[in-house]
């Protein structure tokens, strides 16, 4: 164990602050350390595996798809990639999608749409408008479309092109849209990584109908909020809108990088032959794994996403130690009395693996998540937050 802490130190960039944890196997939604300590999988790997661990039917589906065929350039067509694109259509309503690698690169790709929609419109270049406490990435450009400083500070010259508003103040919208030539608005339904805060339904409304009234995009990112996992397919189908541009990735892949950028009807012509494209976007084997994932987002599977939101939502809102618990689904935020790594490092030490967002415990359990697991989790969890 040390051996590997130490081999990560001298040759894996710095990047990370790791858990002193080194995982070997699970399946669902338990986990094993090299030592054999059990731990209960409340976070997913930050909302990717969406059914658990070695999900047999998602692993099925991905050998299956190895035995085939394992990679092949966008220049040839491959019938996975195929079949996920006309899945999320129908799913969605939504025209068309590209398929990049991540989450990041998928809203890389609704960032250049939007640009590239206004200046065949206008002949002008446009300005896009992001939420303050916004996460979009980690590449120079969607950096520069999240609204946190703490993610600008060391990367400067930021890419221009953004302004932030202050999220659920309507007012600030049209001030931003009144002094910038803007393209599109981008939104997260719930800002994951600011904090799991749900906008209100009323302003993201407001918002959705001022960008049809002004022929203005509205882009929903969905990294970490779709694919069940606010018990929605996609959150923006619980806010009554329609979104022009709507990025995923995260869960959609299962385990698997994959990230998908869906254009609807008034985009889904823009891009062009050579004006984008990605090297492992769309891969077949990523893509058969998200197939797995995305048919069996029923209806009736969604609503138990719901309720076990709804349980633990009722466990620790009037839990010791709890000042209030925010967010959608499975994908909550917990305020805690405590200091928030004391919390996780207390759950850590009893075989629940947590996470946090700003000052906030976060849970992102699997979404078939089992009920013994879901409430012996919550169990050491409120022990953890009790004050």
């Amino acid at each position: 164990m040390n051996n590997i802490f130490e081999l990560d130190k001298t040759f894996v960039a710095g990047t990370y602050a790791r858990f002193p944890v080194d995982l070997v196997k699970g399946a669902g939604a338990k986990y094993y350390s090299a030592s054999g300590k059990e731990y209960i999988d409340m976070g997913t790997g930050i909302g990717v595996t969406a059914f658990g661990a070695c999900d047999e039917i998602w692993k099925n589906a991905v050998i299956s798809q190895l035995n085939k065929l394992s990679h092949v350039s966008n220049l040839y067509y491959t019938e996975p990639c195929v079949t996920l694109a006309k899945l999320l259509s129908e799913k969605t309503g939504l025209k068309k999608t590209f398929f990049a690698n991540s989450g990041a690169e998928a809203n890389e790709c609704a960032i250049k749409v939007a640009r590239k929609y206004y200046e065949d419109k206008t002949g002008k270049q446009g300005v896009i408008v992001t939420l303050k406490n916004s996460f979009h990435g980690r590449t120079l450009a969607t950096l520069s479309a999240t609204g946190q400083d703490k993610f600008h500070e060391l990367f400067n010259p930021l890419v221009s092109g953004f302004v932030h508003a202050t999220a659920n103040d309507f007012s600030e919208i049209l001030s931003l849209c009144n002094e910038n030539p803007v393209c599109a608005i981008m939104i997260e339904i719930v800002q994951g990584e600011g904090g799991v805060n749900a906008l209100d339904r009323s302003y993201v409304k407001a918002v959705y109908d001022y960008c049809q009234d002004n022929d203005i995009l509205l882009i929903v990112d969905e990294v970490q909020t779709g694919n069940g996992r606010t018990g929605e397919l996609y959150a923006y189908m619980g806010f009554d809108i329609k979104p022009d541009i709507v990025t995923t990735a995260k869960g959609l892949g299962g385990g698997l990088p994959i990230g998908a950028c869906m254009l609807g009807e008034k985009v889904e012509n823009v891009l062009g032959f050579g004006s984008h494209g990605s090297t492992f976007g769309g891969n077949p084997v990523a893509s058969a794994g998200a197939i797995s994932i995305i048919e069996r987002l029923t209806p009736e599977f969604l609503n138990s996403v719901k309720e076990k939101g709804e349980y633990i939502k009722n466990e620790l809102e009037n839990a010791s130690g709890v000042e209030g618990v925010s967010g959608l689904g499975l994908m909550l935020g917990v305020k805690t009395t405590k200091p928030v790594k004391e919390v996780l490092n207390y759950c850590l030490e009893n075989g629940v693996l947590v996470l946090t967002a700003k000052d906030k415990l976060r849970l992102l359990p699997p979404l078939n998540i089992e009920t013994s697991d879901l409430k012996k989790a919550i169990s050491v969890i409120k022990n953890a937050l009790k004050v």
